[in-house]
């Protein structure tokens, strides 16, 4: 189903391009009289089907043919997975970005390098504040989560009101920033709801998701016990986790050194906001070695395994300044995210081979989630009471289980959603109604690939069978030198030289026959479907691999 906007020129419509099916990457919109509202502009992980690439972002071609009628982006929050694809995407924009002072504040600290978003069109909104942007009217109400001032957004439009979530939990004592603001979101249930785009990441988490002020009792605790170095990694993001994990260093008489940039610029930004103001005794990374390890905590970014962060240069050893010892330990203050867990398990291993004592979620209270538990949800929908649920923040399995308990909530309309899935909202009964493009685009250093490009399905050949490269030179009388072969990932020049010795001669065999039968039978299309058919067949006898072949003829 294509969708037709003028056949929905009076409807209300809701697209979500990111962050359906997935944890990451939100993106979502909104269209109503011809104008398109976009809440949230995130990036995600990749994982192993994206070789060579370390961030995702939403395929954003739709909005390209309609970017004239977008009328502003609202972003609830200052996270990644909300906020990174701007700093890669938004040349390709012109409207005003509507944020908080400290979402604000960390988005032109992130994107102060890059030419290409630096014209980004900033407005600060006051916490819980109100706008309108095009035909929405929208009202902030603050909710607890893991980042401050995160916002949830109550959009009221002529065919009814909406309430967007964002990520959010109930915690009653967040340390940073007040508690959700449940009274202001009564009122809106009182005023009626039509529909609520509500995160499903922790739907099948019994109970609440616990406070961070009891996380924060733990971590005094479990740095107390360290006996040398404490290492504590989390989210660069999570300003409520830095200042926990600082207070626990001080509780224990420790210095703090913060190694990482991103580190550096989250706090610097919620400094501007007004947060962390007597964050600044930090010990610089190349004041390390100065001190004594028991009187330190390193803060790192990286706790998702992130090949360039700085816990994993401590791991590997190749931290300039940073090293780490027998006796030491390292806390992951951090939820193992579905997707990265393979990175994360290589560096818990890492550590462990090193004689690191290592804490995780798995048998140690180190991390509470941002994301709403059992509980909280059906809390949230008494407050709502929407006619329509639509799950989003959540693999496939979290929207399923999200709708099925919408629906024993009394909830009469729930949505499993999927990227590119059109959703009409109102007048009448709500009901999908198109599909367009969406899917997401791996950040190849300046290009955007999708999965299916056939520079990503030769990476991962590439990635399972190897590669050959063959340079064949000619002349007129045959070979000027014998071919030239490299095989990495598929035979090892040393070890398999036996086999090289084959390939040329069966190659030198193939290209004799060619000139034999005459110079119309030497044409590189030619030679390179011969040589290409015999090395196959003798690489796959002798390896039982398949790998990918690329021939080089040259007459000279």
């Amino acid at each position: 189903m294509t969708l037709n906007l003028k056949k929905h020129k009076d409807d209300l419509l809701f697209l979500p391009l990111g962050g359906s099916g997935e944890i990451g990457m939100n993106m979502n919109l909104y269209y109503m009289d011809g104008k398109w509202l976009m809440v949230d502009f995130g990036a995600g992980f990749a994982d192993d089907y994206y070789p060579g690439v370390d961030m995702l972002v939403p395929d954003i071609s739709f909005m390209l043919e309609h970017k004239k009628d977008l009328v502003g982006l609202v972003l609830t929050h200052a996270h990644e997975d909300h906020l990174g694809a701007i700093n890669y995407l938004w040349e390709n924009f012109n409207c005003p970005i509507y944020a908080t002072p400290f979402t604000a504040s960390f988005l032109k600290a992130k994107i102060e390098e890059n030419q290409g978003a630096r014209h980004a069109n900033i407005i600060e909104v006051p916490t819980g504040g109100q706008l309108k942007v095009g035909p929405f009217d929208i009202e902030m109400v603050q909710i607890t989560h893991s980042a401050p001032e995160m916002n949830g957004l109550m959009l009221r439009t002529k065919h009814g009101n909406v309430f967007h979530t964002g990520d959010w939990k109930l915690d009653p004592t967040p340390m940073v920033g007040p508690a959700s603001d449940e009274a202001k979101i009564k009122k809106y249930g009182d005023e009626g709801i039509l529909a609520m785009i509500g995160d499903s990441t922790n739907v099948f988490s019994q109970g609440h998701s616990g406070s961070e002020g009891d996380l924060r009792e733990s971590l005094i605790k479990l740095v107390g016990d360290c006996k040398k170095l404490a290492v504590v990694t989390t989210f660069a993001s999570n300003i409520a986790r830095i200042e926990s994990i600082v207070v626990a260093a001080r509780a224990n008489n420790r210095k703090v050194v913060m190694a990482g940039r991103s580190l550096w610029r989250v706090v610097r930004a919620a400094q501007d906001a007004g947060y962390l103001l007597d964050f600044e005794d930090f010990v610089s990374e190349e004041q390390f070695s100065k001190y004594p390890r028991e009187q330190l905590l390193l803060l790192a970014t990286g706790c998702q395994g992130e090949p360039l962060a700085a816990i994993n240069k401590i791991a590997s050893g190749s931290h300039r300044n940073i090293t780490i010892k027998p006796g030491d330990s390292v806390i992951f203050s951090s939820k193992i995210i579905p997707g990265n867990e393979k990175r994360i398990f290589r560096l818990f291993n890492k550590f462990v081979r090193l004689g690191i004592e290592t804490l995780t979620e798995r048998d140690h209270f180190v991390h509470v989630s941002g994301h709403p538990n059992i509980e909280e949800l059906k809390r949230m929908y008494e407050l709502v009471r929407p006619t329509i649920s639509v799950p989003v923040h959540g693999e496939h399995v979290h929207m399923h289980e999200h709708t099925r308990l919408a629906r024993s909530w009394g909830i009469k309309h729930a949505f499993e959603m999927d990227n590119g899935v059109v959703l009409k909202l109102a007048p009448g009964e709500p009901e999908k109604v198109a599909m367009v493009k969406a899917g997401p685009l791996g950040v190849d250093g300046t290009a955007f690939l999708h999965a299916d490009s056939e520079i990503m399905r030769m990476r991962r050949k590439m990635q399972r069978e190897g590669i050959i490269i063959i340079t064949l030179l000619l002349d007129d009388n045959g070979f000027v030198t014998k071919p030239v072969i490299f095989a990495p990932g598929v035979l090892d020049k040393k070890n398999d030289a036996e086999i090289f010795t084959v390939l040329e001669e069966e190659i030198e065999d193939v290209v004799k026959e060619c000139y034999v039968l005459g110079k119309k039978q030497r044409s590189t299309e030619r030679l390179d479907n011969l040589v290409r058919g015999v090395v196959r067949k003798q690489v796959r006898r002798e390896t039982g691999k398949n790998p990918s072949i690329e021939i080089s003829v040259k007459f000279v």
